[in-house]
């Protein structure tokens, strides 16, 4: 079993990591996907905003496919298609072929998003301890080689097609080999899934996830923004080259990634509601700075905050779910989820609209406004050991389930 958990572990975050390869290099190129289609400022926040509306369809129809099939198999046919999605945004040459490309890749992502997050808090579970930051720590750094990649591509001026065919030809392989080792862990085994397409997923109280939904639905809205108009922000207000617009998410990503790799140790030792509260002041000062920035290095400095800050509460909120349902987080974390992509249906209009009507620096006071308000949900995330296993995230102890075997 000790063999079967690492290997489903490592397997999973390379799922992680792929699918932040996949979406770095979508949003970062927004200006030159906006180039080639020929999309008006004007246009733009529709077509962005699309994106997180089907996502979040594809969302609750996963939890609507788990009642019958494995997470893991829905996680096993929707990231190649989410690749294959990209690949058609960088093929397209009209507007409707990029309209399609984008409401495959929406629909996709959702269910992917999902069912990677399902896999990873019920694995959580049987870890004993926090590993979820681990998991979200492999996307940043698919994030920090998608972005880097992108940052080629406005550098050789190549075509998107060109950018994106060679790491789709080398992620998709390596994709379905690894999803062989996928694991369906915890409460929510195949033997359970028939009473829950009785039961409908109703053992998920909607008045006890609310307060992660709304911090879910601050995390992303502060996060699409970063996604979705950082680049746009340092080039069009803060005067930076085409080159350098695409640095903020990529040094955005390299924070996330350090966050979270020693993230999950400090939830072990200080406990989840310190750290979301920490993580909270950090990013509503990042905001803070990026809407003062003078120029362009100030305002890395500002989104670097920000991704110091923002970068463990999205975790740290499906892990939460999990163990306030552990006999039904397959549906929590599906439910949950929808939220991510509420934070970016509001998060990048928002920032456009205000953008355009007023001021883009006045834009991002907002999500930090916004990021603020998680403090008065940040006891949501205290540690309930008797409802997710003996010692699971309690301040100051050791490890549960960490063996001679290292696990």
């Amino acid at each position: 079993m000790t063999d079967v958990l690492r290997r489903g572990r490592a397997s999973l975050a390379f799922g992680f990591f792929a699918q932040g390869v996949a979406f770095a290099l979508l949003v970062t190129r927004i200006p030159a996907i906006q180039d080639r289609y020929g999309v008006s400022d004007a246009l733009l926040p529709a077509f962005l905003a699309a994106v997180p509306v089907l996502a979040g369809v594809g969302s609750v129809a996963t939890e609507w496919l788990v009642r019958r099939v494995a997470p893991s198999a829905v996680l096993r046919w929707s990231q190649p298609v989410v690749l294959l999605a990209l690949l058609g945004v960088g093929a397209g040459e009209r507007m409707g072929e990029l309209a399609v490309a984008l409401g495959v890749f929406g629909l996709a992502v959702g269910a992917l998003d999902a069912s990677m997050n399902m896999l990873g808090v019920s694995l959580q579970r049987s870890y004993g301890r926090s590993i979820m930051l681990g998991f979200h720590a492999a996307y940043s750094l698919g994030g920090i080689l998608g972005a880097s990649l992108a940052w080629v591509g406005a550098r050789w001026d190549l075509a998107l097609f060109v950018s994106y065919l060679p790491v789709v030809g080398v992620l998709l392989p390596l994709c379905l080999v690894g999803s062989r080792w996928y694991v369906d862990g915890g409460a929510e085994s195949e033997g359970g899934r028939a009473e829950k397409g009785e039961a409908g997923g109703g053992g998920v109280a909607l008045k006890a996830l609310l307060p992660l939904c709304l911090v879910m639905t601050f995390a992303y809205i502060g996060d699409s923004t970063v996604s979705n108009w950082s680049a746009k922000y340092l080039q069009d207000v803060l005067g930076s080259s085409e080159q350098l617009a695409t640095v903020p998410y990529n040094v955005y990503m390299v924070t996330t990634l350090v966050g979270r790799a020693i993230g999950d140790l400090g939830v072990r030792r200080l406990g989840a509601v310190a750290v979301v509260r920490g993580g909270t002041l950090v990013a509503a000062v990042g905001f803070a700075v990026v809407a003062g920035a003078p120029g362009a290095w100030a305002g890395m400095l500002g989104f670097t905050l920000v991704g110091v800050g923002l970068c463990v509460l999205v975790p740290q909120t499906f892990a939460a779910a999990g163990r306030l349902f552990p006999g039904a987080s397959d549906a929590a974390v599906a439910r949950l989820n929808v939220f991510n992509y509420v934070g970016f249906l509001i998060g990048s209009p928002l920032v456009g609209v205000l953008g355009d009507a007023f001021s883009y620096r006045g834009a991002m006071l907002v999500p930090m406004v916004l990021v603020l308000v998680t403090l008065g949900y940040a006891r949501s995330f205290a540690a309930q050991p008797d409802r997710y296993g003996g010692g699971h995230e309690r301040p100051r102890t050791a490890d549960v389930g960490r063996g001679s075997n290292g696990v």
